[in-house]
Parts: C-alpha cells; structure tokens; sequence
C-alpha cells in the first residue's frame, strides 16, 4: 500500500509539472507593470467611467487579449513559411468575426487597435448602443439579473464579447417584465455613438419626460392598491 501511495504521488509530481498545478488557474491578465502612474490611472479613470466595469481587472483582461493579438500579428509579418499564411488567415477571421477589424484588413492595422475598440464589444456596451438600457450601469444590471440574451441564450456576463454576427441577436429574454415596452426602465432616450465608440445619451424630450412621469405615477398607484 506505501509503495502504491508513493507512484500514485510521483505520478501526480509529473502531471503537475507538464501541465501546471491544477489547484492554481492561470491569471488570464497581467498587471501593470508600475502601480503608481498618473497617466495611466487618470486614463483608466476615464475608461471605467465610460464603459462602466466594476474592477480594473475586467480591463487587463482586455488590455491582455489585445496584447496577444498583437504579439501574433508581429509574429506572423516577420515570417514568410507557409504555416504563416494559413494562421494569418485564422487570426483575421478571429477578429473579424469579433468586429474589430474589417474584412478586407492587413495585418499591420491589427497593431493600430486600442483597448477602447474591445471595450466597445463587450455585451454591456453593446445593451446601451442597441438601446436597450439609458446607460452602462443599467445595462450591467440587466445583465447580471438575466435579463437580457443573445442568439437565444442567457448572458449574465458584462465582459461577454459580442461577434459581429450576434449584434442584432441582442435581446431580451421573453419571461423578463423587462420585455413590455410599457416597463418604466426601458430606455427612451437616444443614444450617440461618437466615431471613437464613445456612448453619450441625448437630453429627453419634454413628452419623453412625461411618459416616464405617467409610467412612474401607475406604478405607485399599483403599489399602493397592492
């Protein structure tokens, strides 16, 4: 029984050694590499107000998967063997089909994406450019209570990153209150997408206002009849 004990732990060492400790996930981000920069953070600051993400590791996040996307581009432009051809062409598909890039795109406009074009494909901004949500934080919060879906399945992940395919399959889910135009949440105000991917809402009309004002006064005359 020892001697059996010892191989099943030895066995265990070199599973652990090729393939990583399984008690450990691997960090799917990296961190900056100084903490205390007043550019950065002055520029993160401004970010997290725009697209509404609760920690700053949901934009390492970004920041990394945009760092791995170029770091294949460089890669793949200094080599000229055939192999390179082929995972040129599957990384082009990859980012078409997440709307970063264009179809007919090289791989010398990968290098010139920001974190802000893949901030702008996450499904919490996505809500509020469908309209669906006055703004980043309402939109993570239907989110995160299931109330919204795309291509027929339930999201509650903020960070989802929406293909081009998917954009107009964003909705809500059909048992969701949220599905009646007349829910007093449903955004009525006009949203402005900037050439950046900048959001801003436009000002409400006056007869917007008042049916907010009219949704608002029939929920408390519900409540109070409750």
């Amino acid at each position: 029984m020892v001697l059996l004990w010892v191989l099943r732990r030895r066995q265990r060492r070199v599973r652990s050694r090729n393939m990583g400790d399984p008690k450990k996930i691997k960090k799917k981000y990296a961190t900056p590499l100084h903490p205390w920069v007043r550019s950065r953070i002055e520029d993160d600051k401004k970010l997290r107000k725009e697209f509404g993400f609760k920690t700053k590791r949901e934009l390492w996040k970004m920041d990394s998967l945009l760092r791995n996307f170029k770091h294949q581009a460089k890669q793949l432009i200094a080599r000229e063997d055939p192999q390179s051809a082929v995972e040129e062409k599957l990384l082009q598909e990859r980012l078409f089909s997440l709307g970063l890039v264009p179809k007919d795109a090289k791989l010398v406009d990968v290098l010139s994406l920001a974190v802000r074009d893949v901030l702008a494909r996450r499904l919490q901004t996505m809500v509020v450019k469908r309209g669906l949500a006055r703004s980043v934080k309402q939109a993570r919060q239907f989110i995160a209570h299931r109330h919204v879906m795309v291509n027929g399945k339930v999201i509650d992940a903020p960070t989802y990153l929406v293909g081009r395919d998917e954009e107009l399959a964003i909705a809500f889910v059909p048992a969701s209150s949220l599905n009646s135009a007349d829910h007093p949440e449903r955004a009525l105000a006009t949203v402005k997408v900037g050439a950046s991917g900048s959001l801003s809402m436009a000002d409400e009309s006056p007869e917007e206002k008042q049916v907010l004002a009219d949704k608002g006064k029939r929920i408390v005359v519900k409540r109070k009849a409750a």
